[in-house]
């Protein structure tokens, strides 16, 4: 019996789970430092409704933050001599930022909209039943803007074709969208138990599994809506 060929250096489990951990804890790293000219303003800001529309604001540059995050975790190599997660995170940025961030501010604006109106809605008269019509409103925006970061993160559309398709997809892969609905779960619940700093240093960990449950999406957009050179590495 012919003997199996010997294993390359770097082709092995440790090896891989090396890349993969060292992949992750550098673009959590990248995430925090883009994250930053939202987060320092956001620590002064008191948990208050009134403040959620400059929480908004101060989330805004989450958004391309997230991109390049998902750019580099997808597009990580698993060969230790090709690491590049520094430069994959910045160059996805780069590529990202005007595509997504149109997508993320629409996604911010309903959903501050929506806490607003659950906030104030004991003295606007509104029936009780109306929080949970709006909590579907929130929930449904939540995912829109999932799809929305993902398509726009590792394709080239233009934004109203991010705005369609995102919409679509909600429908055509139910599967990535309950398991987006799960991930979001776990990040509120982490943000309850314990706090929002919690969230944002697993956030690297969130983005890896949004990947993971959107694979029907990014199966469907590439089998149907592109061209093999749209977003080259």
């Amino acid at each position: 019996m012919a003997s199996a060929e010997p294993r390359l250096f770097g082709e092995g489990p440790l090896s891989r789970a090396s890349t993969l951990v060292y992949t992750l804890l550098t673009v959590e790293a990248m995430l925090l430092v883009a994250s930053l000219p939202g987060i320092v303003p956001a620590l002064f800001l008191r948990s208050d409704p009134s403040n959620l529309p400059l929480l908004a604001l101060c989330a805004l540059p989450l958004g391309p933050a997230l991109s390049a995050a998902i750019y580099a975790v997808h597009l990580r190599s698993t060969d230790m001599a090709e690491l590049r997660p520094v430069a994959k995170f910045w160059r996805g940025y780069r590529l990202n930022v005007r595509g997504v961030l149109p997508v993320w501010a629409i996604g911010l604006l309903w959903v501050t909209v929506v806490a607003v109106t659950l906030g104030d809605l004991g003295f606007s008269g509104f029936p009780s039943w109306w929080a949970v019509l709006l909590g579907l409103v929130g929930i449904a925006a939540l995912l829109w803007t999932t799809n929305g970061l993902v398509i726009a993160s590792l394709f080239a559309f233009r934004t109203i074709d991010v705005f369609r398709l995102s919409w679509y997809l909600l429908g055509r892969a139910p599967v990535a969208m309950l398991g987006n609905a799960g991930v979001l779960a776990i990040a509120v619940a982490l943000a309850l138990l314990t706090s929002e700093a919690v969230v944002a240093l697993v956030g690297v960990i969130l983005v890896a599994m949004v990947l993971r449950t959107s694979r029907p999406v990014i199966a469907i957009v590439t089998a149907e809506f592109t061209q093999p050179a749209d977003r080259p590495e």
